[in-house]
């Protein structure tokens, strides 16, 4: 296999698991009944919104709004709780996500 490819791989496969306990914890947290299973199809479900804007919209605050609400949307729909509350849980998690996204990778230390 190509190595970007590989990379690119573990990169989204390390994103996606990170995303799915951040995800979990956080409507836990928020004495959401779901499990594990639409903690996982959240993360994909985010990935892919995200993944699309990126590529219609090209990189900026654009496309990151117009991802974030349509995610704001699927997680309110996967979730069956209602939007203030959806809304609550996805600025949660983006904040969690953003702070583990700065530290996880010093967490290796210096190479």
């Amino acid at each position: 296999m190509d190595e970007i490819l590989v990379e690119t791989l573990i990169f989204l496969l390390v994103g996606l698991i990170v995303s799915t306990i951040i995800i979990y914890v956080i409507t836990k947290l928020s004495r959401e009944e779901e499990g594990l299973g639409t903690a996982i199809l959240a993360a994909l479900v985010g990935a892919v919104i995200y993944a699309l804007a990126y590529y219609f919209l090209g990189e900026g605050l654009l496309a990151a709004l117009a991802a974030g609400f349509v995610w704001w949307l699927a997680l309110g729909t996967l979730y069956s709780m209602g939007w203030w509350k959806a809304l609550g849980v996805a600025i949660v998690v983006w904040i969690v996500a953003f702070l583990v996204g700065f530290i996880l990778p010093t967490v290796v230390g210096p190479l």
